[in-house]
Parts: structure tokens; C-alpha cells; sequence
């Protein structure tokens, strides 16, 4: 691969972390890297959370979490624990842990026990109670693997997602990324319809061979210069708007964040060594902006504070294509699936990582380009079944909001057979397999989630007294006993 020069529009998160990725896979004479910066651009940061994703991606550019966490505020998460999602069903809260490898002991029997229940009979389903990361959430405990434990543990972050930038923009340009701060006033396009240059204020211009759109929800070189269209995802996820303020952490700190169900939303709260985030993220065609921030004040206990919010707009969907002509779309721009997850920076990695390998085939390969796209709007609508399920299992009954999201009509055959297989009692996993769904959400993942709903029949009035497997196999023991191997979170994050 001669060497070209690849330019990355937009800074944040997703651009620095694609100038760091680049920089990683290739060495100068193969790309020339260029990061261009509005020097007005704000940083939205609407997640501060990820999954295990980010740690791998710390592990492939060659950064150490003592030197990178202390100076953006992280702590370790361990799961998600939703409260107040699923009352009518009994289930007032559940976590769903990420899933490390002692797990594999125990999965099993967390999914058969289950479908057991689906059956009717009487069998433990609580899904902390079967994975470490559960264990460890309860007890307050960090995720480093101990020296003398043989498994692998997995976790995420929380994070300040403005230090996070500012860290990977410094880490980069060290790393010989070239930076510059610019105003684009002008993309201009050559006979082909391909960028050739971007147009500063200055009316310098700015050239590459191929351009990387961060422009965030702008999406500046994809939708507004190639015309690349966007498809909403308004009648699968209502969620459009978001209001976000900080609070005062506490002595201990959590390794998990929390979202909590509100009148028409959902608010999350992460966990900083400096401070707790939180942020209501709801529909604007349910509530209005000010009652909205009422509501999210009271449930924060800060209605009366003086405390600024900050008011944000969400746009949920992807676009068509996340490739076109000789322009790729990460972050924001390419596309957005609210928080719940925290899926944004994990889809962003893989969408890095995709592109890097078919353009080290083939470079500017229609074929490529092609399965790129495929494979990343593939990603996204795998990731939107997940989340739209939290919304279709919920029982709640307080207000339209809830009742629309359960009514909902409007889900992918994928997930209507998900559910299908779910509530026959069959076999999940195997529905999981068959689908290939496992690259993002894999068969425990869907587990927690249905189980933790308590989406279950009533119990019949035959019970064998027997074949719960959380009993017979004594996991309760088990997994109590290897999470004592661990160190407290605080001890974790300043050892």
C-alpha cells in the first residue's frame, strides 16, 4: 500500500480515536494522518460509559489504563443495573453484567434455568446471581483480574468523555498524527463526484486522498456534500432529546451504571472519581422540554438547586451507507442509537477496524466498499433490536409513553422471531446462533435482558422440587467465592 493521505474531519471521541487506530495500523510511509478541528465545534458527550470494547481498544494502540484513566476522571463498570423497567412483573431492578470467561461455568446454567422457567417450573432466573460481573457489582468490588486467578475478566469504563478526547488528541499528535484547527467553508468535488479538497476561510485548500466525515450529527461530508440519505429509526426508538447535569459523587463509588425508567424515558447515572453524570434521555412527543427538566430535577433530588442542565437533541437512525465515494462516516455522523447501551464508541471501533482491513485489500474497491457497508448497517440494526426490546418488554403502565413503546408494532422479523422463540419456550441459544447474532449482543446478553424483565409465565401448580440448576450446581457458592479474589474498586482505581 503506497502511501496516502487520509484526513479526518472533526475531533471528539470517534475522530481521535480514528486518528490513533490509523496511526497504529500504519506507519508513515504507508498514511499520512491529518485530524482538521473547528476550533468552535463543542464536544457533545452524551456517553460517558462503554462496554469492553474501549479496554480492547486501550490494549491495540498500547496504552496502559494508569496512563490514560486517572487524567479523565474513569472508573471501572462492571454491568447495567435497570431499575423501574419492568414492575408489573415483580422485577423492580436487574443488572446485566458484562460476561468474562469464569462465566463459562455457569452460563449454561443461568440459560437452561431459564427456559425451565418459560416451562412454568419453579427455577432461579436472576441474572446477577450466575456471572461474576454481577457478584462484583453487589459487592462493591473492581474488575482486575487477581494474580492468582486464572480467568479473564471483562469490563468497561466510565469516563469523561471531554478528557477522553483531549487525551487521545495529545496521544496522537505524539504519535505523529498531523493536527490543524480550521473553519471548512467550502467541500469541493472533482469530476467524479469524489472530495478533492476541503476549503478553509482562510481560502487555503485542504487535500487527501480519502476523508474520514466526524462532523457529529452535521455530518457534514456524507449527508450535506455526497447527499448519502439517512434512515431514521423514529418508529423503532421514540428517544430524540436529552437533558444532562452532574451531582456530587459518593464516598464509595459504584462499578455499575444505573438507568432508571422515567415518565417518558429513562435516566442514566455514571459514576466519575469527581462526580456523578446523569442524564434523562426522552421524547419530545411525550413530554416537553421544561417538564422534562422538572421531572429529571426531582428524580436527582435537585429540584430547587440552581445547578445549569444542559438541553440536547438526538437524531437515532444510520445512514444508507456508511461508505461513500472516497468518504467513510464515524461517530455521530454515520449514525446514533441513544445511550442505553452504551454502544456508541464500541460501534465506532468496529467500523475503524472494519475499514482499516478492506482498505488494505483493496483501497478504493467497489467490492469492498460494498461489504463494508453491508457488514457496519448490519451492526447498527442488530444493535437497534437489542435496545428496542427494553422498550417492547417493559410492563409499565404510567403514562403513553410505556404503553406505545409495549404496543409498538414496528420491529424487525429478526426480533419478532427472537421473541417468538422466547415465549414457546425453545431454544434461545440456538435462535441466536442460527441468526449469527452473537458478533455484538450474544445469547447470555439476550438472556439478561428477557429474564431480567421478568418476561415469564405464571407457575404451574405441579412443581417437580427439583432440576433448578442455580441449586443443584451450588453457583451461589461458586461465584461468591471467586469474586473474593478481588480488591475493592477504590483500591483498583488507586493502587
Amino acid at each position: 500500500m503506497s502511501q496516502k493521505h487520509i484526513l479526518i474531519l472533526g475531533g471528539g471521541t470517534a475522530g481521535w480515536m480514528a486518528a490513533n487506530l490509523f496511526a497504529k495500523k500504519w506507519p508513515t510511509e504507508k498514511a499520512k494522518i491529518t485530524l482538521v478541528e473547528s476550533p468552535d465545534v463543542d464536544i457533545i458527550g452524551v456517553g460517558e460509559g462503554s462496554t469492553p470494547s474501549l479496554k480492547h481498544f486501550f490494549e491495540s494502540i498500547d496504552v496502559q489504563e494508569k496512563d490514560w484513566m486517572p487524567k479523565c476522571n474513569a472508573t471501572y463498570k462492571v454491568n447495567i443495573r435497570f431499575d423501574d423497567w419492568s414492575p408489573k412483573s415483580g422485577v423492580t431492578s436487574y443488572r446485566h453484567p458484562f460476561t468474562s470467561q469464569v462465566d463459562v461455568f455457569t452460563a449454561r446454567a443461568f440459560m437452561v434455568n431459564t427456559r425451565t422457567r418459560r416451562l412454568g417450573l419453579d427455577t432461579h432466573v436472576n441474572p446477577e446471581s450466575f456471572l461474576l460481573n454481577g457478584q462484583l457489582a453487589k459487592t462493591g468490588k473492581g474488575p482486575l483480574t487477581p494474580a492468582n486467578f486464572p480467568f479473564i475478566t471483562e469490563y468497561g469504563y466510565h469516563f469523561d468523555s471531554h478528557l477522553l478526547g483531549k487525551y487521545l488528541s495529545d496521544l496522537a499528535v505524539s504519535r505523529g498524527v498531523n493536527y490543524q484547527q480550521a473553519h471548512i467553508e467550502e467541500v469541493v468535488l472533482n469530476e467524479h463526484g469524489d472530495i478533492e479538497c476541503l476549503r478553509t476561510r482562510e481560502n487555503s485548500a485542504i487535500n487527501a486522498d480519502f476523508f474520514i466525515d466526524c462532523t457529529g450529527f452535521v455530518s457534514l461530508l456524507m449527508q450535506k456534500t455526497l447527499k448519502v440519505p439517512f434512515k431514521a429509526f423514529k418508529e423503532n426508538l421514540f428517544n430524540d432529546s436529552a437533558v444532562v447535569m452532574p451531582t456530587k459523587i459518593d464516598a464509595e463509588i459504584p462499578v455499575e451504571t444505573v438507568s432508571t425508567a422515567l415518565s417518558a424515558g429513562w435516566c442514566w447515572k455514571i459514576p466519575l472519581t469527581n462526580r456523578y453524570g446523569n442524564g434523562y434521555v426522552y421524547s419530545a412527543d411525550f413530554i416537553s422540554r421544561d417538564e422534562a427538566e422538572n421531572e429529571f430535577r426531582q428524580h436527582l433530588g435537585m429540584l430547587n438547586s440552581d445547578e445549569d442542565v444542559r438541553h440536547l437533541k438526538m437524531r437515532v437512525g444510520q445512514l444508507e451507507k456508511h461508505w461513500s465515494k472516497n468518504c467513510m462516516a464515524i461517530g455521530l455522523s454515520q449514525g446514533f442509537i441513544e445511550p442505553l447501551e452504551a454502544t456508541a464508541l464500541h460501534l465506532v471501533q468496529i467500523a475503524i477496524d472494519t475499514f482499516a482491513n478492506y482498505y488494505e485489500k483493496g483501497q478504493f474497491s467497489n467490492q469492498y466498499q460494498s461489504n463494508f457497508n453491508h457488514e457496519i448497517s448490519n451492526r447498527f440494526e442488530k444493535v437497534r433490536d437489542y435496545i428496542v426490546a427494553h422498550y417492547k418488554m417493559n410492563t409499565r403502565d404510567d403514562s403513553d409513553y410505556w404503553i406505545a413503546n409495549r404496543e409498538n408494532k414496528h420491529l424487525s422479523d429478526s426480533l419478532m422471531r427472537i421473541l417468538n422463540v422466547w415465549f414457546k419456550g425453545e431454544d434461545l441459544h440456538a435462535e441466536i446462533e442460527r441468526q449469527q447474532l452473537d458478533s455484538h449482543f450474544d445469547a447470555v446478553s439476550w438472556h439478561c435482558l428477557l429474564a431480567g424483565y421478568g418476561a415469564f409465565p405464571k407457575l404451574v401448580a405441579q412443581q417437580p422440587g427439583q432440576g433448578d440448576l442455580y441449586q443443584e450446581q451450588n453457583i451461589e457458592k461458586f461465584i461468591e467465592g471467586c469474586s473474593l479474589n478481588y480488591k475493592s474498586h477504590a483500591e483498583c482505581l488507586y493502587q
